[in-house]
């Protein structure tokens, strides 16, 4: 399969609970990661779409591979650790507006993605490279991988989407920038939270969007929560307010987020029809649960906007 995107990262076995983590709690299993989420989201909507990284040999690994291609992502370079296991994270909902999330996925097979495991040749026939900065942050190898990938991307003229996605748990601010903005020379699309923009550029708002842009970047996203986003290119500014939706579940609305965007991009529509499909994502992530399960398919795209709260489609 040639891919229309493809997107690197750690997939981990993820553990939701209900309340507080403890003995006896009852826990759900499922597939996480930012990548993952992302390449699910694009799937979902029609995109040929690749996964690279590094599972362990163990059920949770054939799990993530089983899971994603029975999403229709391409999983073909999907590289099967025997010395590692793959990765957990524990969810546990403290409150109805707090989530807790708890890693174990220091030496993870995920972690051990490096170089060598890049499918070059897919990389370059794709239309977009899809990178977080959650990657980077696994491990030195894990770092040179999205550095080598980012430049073999750069030199086909393969478009290149960062997402900054800062987990504070993995890295600090002060180790996320100088590692991130050694890619901004490559990136054409950067998607940032507002708290994240300073880690890739300096100043106010205005100055470090003005200055992404001055640099190369050709849009930058900005990701505002409940009180939705922006988009920022050489055509102007297009702001859209967040959809109106009973909010269940926070997590995975950012990747969400980024798959409606990317996906806009993919289809070229215009700066605000791209913010309008980003945004009605993330809509569907927060009113579903778990991270990527409750995505919709391109047919679904305009339910949640088309009818009011509590309406049933017959």
């Amino acid at each position: 399969m040639t891919a229309d995107v493809v997107t690197l990262g750690e997939a981990l076995a993820s553990f939701r609970s209900p309340g507080p983590l403890g003995f006896g709690v009852p826990v759900t299993p499922d597939l996480a990661g930012a990548e993952t989420n992302v390449a699910i989201g694009l799937s979902r909507l029609g995109h040929r779409v690749a996964w690279v990284g590094r599972v362990g040999s163990d059920p949770f690994g054939e799990a993530v591979v089983r899971t994603l291609r029975g999403e229709g992502v391409g999983v073909e370079d999907v590289v099967v650790d025997g010395s590692a296991a793959t990765g957990l994270m524990f969810l546990e909902q403290r409150a109805a507006d707090l989530t807790r999330v708890h890693y174990v996925r220091a030496g993870s097979a995920g972690s051990r993605l490096g170089p060598d495991d890049l499918p070059l040749d897919a990389i370059r026939s794709a239309r977009l490279l899809h990178v977080t900065g959650v990657t980077p942050a696994l491990s030195p190898t894990a770092a040179e991988a999205v550095s080598r990938a980012v430049s073999v991307a750069r030199e086909a003229g393969v478009r290149v989407s960062l997402d900054v996605n800062h987990r504070a748990r993995l890295w600090s601010r002060d180790a996320a920038a100088p590692v991130l903005r050694a890619l901004l020379p490559a990136v054409s699309l950067l998607v940032a939270g507002e708290d994240e923009l300073g880690i890739v550029a300096d100043g106010p708002e205005d100055e470090a969007v003005a200055g992404l842009l001055d640099s190369g970047v050709d849009a930058v996203a900005v990701k505002r929560g409940a009180s939705g986003a922006s988009l920022f290119t050489s055509d102007g500014r297009s702001d859209r307010g967040a959809v109106a939706v009973s909010a269940v579940d926070t997590v995975g609305a950012g990747d969400a987020f980024c798959a409606g965007l990317l996906s806009a991009v993919l289809d070229d529509r215009a700066d605000g029809d791209a913010l309008d499909r980003a945004v009605a994502l993330g809509a569907w992530a927060v009113s579903t649960r778990g991270d990527w399960a409750g995505l919709p398919t391109r047919s679904e795209l305009g339910d949640l906007t088309s009818l009011g709260p509590g309406e049933t489609l017959r």
